[in-house]
């Protein structure tokens, strides 16, 4: 009984709880667990699972993305009351950051089934609009990470690939034009420096605009992204 007090006395003192009823917060008071992380531990790693909401009680950890050349990039510090883990629960996909401790630093975790117990129904249109909103944040977090840690070509190689998609014949195909403009408010550069890339990239044979503005990408171009 006096673990489900303390626990109780826990959930009180994260602002994610506050709005809990006396029924609702017993109801998970028994799901979560405390747990405490050495300075510089990883709690979440990206691209792997996990099955648990995390919520900070104190300390303080760094959100990280790296590239597939190990480079790094800082997403957000997280202070006590801050979560994470949340969209993994929610899509059900690997954790699209690691978050790294940088004190010792006290958590709450939430499993998968006392998380869904606060959830809407699956099948509901709120839980559609989350998943949605996960979708949103994911495509947000490479945004990120794309214009901290490429260049101008990596990132025009990248929304190019983002926009292509198979067309039965073993290509992948752009069908709709993209505007220079567009294109550079999309990576982060000016209009001039984006067609200088992309008149680059025709000339060595990564991409080819065909006469109704679609455009033929090659697979080799995800080797510059």
């Amino acid at each position: 009984m006096s673990t489900m007090l303390s626990n109780i006395d826990l959930l009180r003192r994260v602002p994610l709880f506050s709005a809990l009823t006396a029924s609702q917060s017993a109801s998970i008071a028994d799901a979560i667990v405390k747990r405490r992380f050495k300075r510089a531990e990883v709690i979440v790693e990206q691209g792997k699972k996990s099955d648990s909401l995390y919520i900070i009680l104190t300390g303080r950890a760094r959100v990280m993305s790296t590239d597939n050349r190990g480079r790094e990039v800082i997403l957000a510090t997280l202070q006590p009351g801050d979560y994470f883990g949340e969209m993994s629960l929610i899509d059900d996909e690997p954790h699209s950051a690691t978050v790294r401790t940088e004190v010792q630093t006290d958590v709450l975790m939430l499993g998968r089934d006392g998380f869904a117990r606060c959830l809407p129904e699956v099948n509901s249109m709120p839980y559609n609009i989350l998943r949605g909103l996960v979708g949103r944040l994911r495509h947000a977090d490479r945004k990120i990470e794309s214009l901290a840690l490429m260049d101008v070509y990596g990132r025009v190689a990248r929304s190019l690939l983002e926009f292509a998609s198979e067309d039965g014949q073993g290509n992948l195909k752009i069908r709709e034009k993209i505007s220079r403009q567009d294109l550079a408010k999309m990576v982060g550069a000016s209009r001039e420096m984006v067609s200088r890339v992309m008149k680059d990239l025709e000339e060595r044979g990564f991409v080819h605009t065909q006469a109704d503005g679609s455009m033929i990408v090659k697979d080799r171009l995800s080797s510059l992204a």
